[in-house]
């Protein structure tokens, strides 16, 4: 057989489909001759997957040839570590990086005073604020001094303190507004940020900075100057891998607590209705993905051990069936959410409101314990019912006589079957029956008088 149309055709399907990778790939670049800046944001919680993903759009925009990277930030703060990352790369990066914290109504809170002070150039649009990186503790708010002593509160906060004053002192803002935005948990709005030195410029839009960098001299890493040429630029998004939308994506308590709270209520229903499939597997995937995402956030591991405990004692309730075991489980459910988030954690952050308030604890705790309760009632409802299966199914269970019943023989016919069965009186054939007892394969039958 002749190979070579066979191979044409492949040449043909394979050449388009070449050329469609080579294009994907490379739709990141900039168009030649055209001036073009790289663009990311950083919304929601600095963790795992967003620093991974800010330092790979630094690479890339060295890789790309941009003449800048546009990094739009609207944080409540994060890790400590994925911060450090973030800056490394920042101060690191041979191109220049821009920071726009907006649009407005947004924050760069906590761990997200880093990153702002770490950029060439940063702005704020109007309505945004900055600031309030001393850490706190827990659903209280207290002081990290109450809490884990004098000494290493001093040591967490000596040790944030000189981080904000290094970036500050390197990209030339105001050193001293760092500290006490760490040491006092100072904030400022944009127009505050601006006249302290803290930021370069307010601006209402990305499009607004951008042309107000354009020309600006910057210095990059290995202390090159590099004049900016932002105006009309080219802006190309970079889009973070599926992996890290997926850490990122998971890191939030409240979808923590809901992870947990779906696991529970999966499981319950499987445990209360065996066979379904469904409910338990969506509970696993459900636990898995909490556990996964915990991993990836400051948590309490005895906040994690209530939501557990919290979880057995409900399905507890429904071999029990007390009404106390599902009740403590409901009230463990609450607490390890309400103390979920470690926010006196040295590695991480964040601002007061990144927890799991109590707006969201009640309302899903109610209707977690609604469900769990009525599944509860309904099993018990289903054991109350009188047996249908087995040996004991077929006691009360009415038939007719196949043959004549004596007590020595017989044959009946019960529940669709065929039974050999025997009566302490003779029964004549076709009679009607009920089922006294069952030993084996025999049933022992009364006749029903009619």
């Amino acid at each position: 057989m002749d190979s070579r149309p066979m191979g044409k055709l492949a040449v043909l399907v394979l050449l388009p489909m070449l050329a469609m990778w080579l294009l994907a790939a490379d739709s990141s670049r900039p168009a030649s001759g055209v001036s073009a800046v790289a663009r990311c944001e950083l919304e929601g919680v600095v963790d795992t997957g967003s620093g991974e993903y800010l330092a790979n759009c630094v690479q890339r925009a060295e890789q790309g040839g941009y003449s800048a990277l546009l990094v739009r930030v609207d944080t409540p703060g994060g890790s400590l570590e994925a911060t450090r990352t973030i800056v490394r790369a920042f101060l690191g990066s041979s191109v220049p990086v821009l920071v726009w914290v907006g649009p407005s109504g947004a924050h760069a809170g906590s761990a997200g005073v880093f990153i702002t002070l770490a950029a060439n150039l940063t702005a704020m649009a109007p309505g945004t604020d900055l600031g309030a990186a001393h850490p706190v503790v827990g659903v209280t708010g207290a002081n990290p001094e109450d809490v884990g002593g004098s000494q290493l509160a001093r040591k967490v906060e000596n040790d944030a303190v000189a981080f904000a004053e290094s970036i500050a002192h390197q990209r030339g803002r105001n050193a001293e507004w760092a500290a006490s935005a760490v040491r006092d948990s100072v904030a400022a709005s944009a127009e505050s940020a601006l006249a302290l030195r803290v930021v370069d410029h307010l601006a209402p839009s990305e499009a607004e900075f951008l042309a107000w960098a354009d020309g600006r001299a910057v210095q990059v890493a290995g202390g090159d100057t590099v004049r900016l040429s932002t105006r009309d630029a080219q802006v190309v998004e970079l889009a973070p891998s599926f992996s890290q939308r997926v850490v990122h994506a998971l890191a939030h308590p409240a979808l923590v607590y809901l992870l947990f709270l779906m696991a529970a209520l999966g499981l319950v229903v499987e445990l209360s209705h065996p066979g379904g499939i469904a409910p338990g597997v969506m509970g696993a995937m459900a636990l898995v993905l909490a556990l996964v995402a915990s991993s990836a956030l400051p948590v309490r591991t005895g906040a994690l051990i209530l939501l557990l405990l919290g979880a057995m004692f409900i399905i507890a309730e429904l071999f029990v069936t007390s009404g106390l075991l599902g009740l403590t489980g409901v009230v463990l459910l609450g607490l390890g959410g309400l103390f979920l988030v470690d926010q006196f954690n040295p590695n991480w952050f964040v601002d007061r409101s990144f927890r799991v308030s109590w707006t969201w604890v009640v309302p899903t705790t109610v209707v977690v314990a609604g469900a769990a309760a009525y599944v509860a009632w309904r099993s018990a409802q289903t054991r109350r019912l009188p047996q249908r299966g087995g040996d004991a199914g077929l006691v009360g269970e009415e038939g007719t006589t196949l043959a004549p019943v004596t007590p020595e023989s017989g044959e009946v016919f019960v529940h669709g079957e065929r039974w050999r069965a025997t009566s302490p009186a003779p029964i004549r054939r076709g009679a009607h029956v009920v089922v006294r007892r069952v030993e084996g394969l025999t049933l022992f039958v009364d006749e029903v008088k009619t």
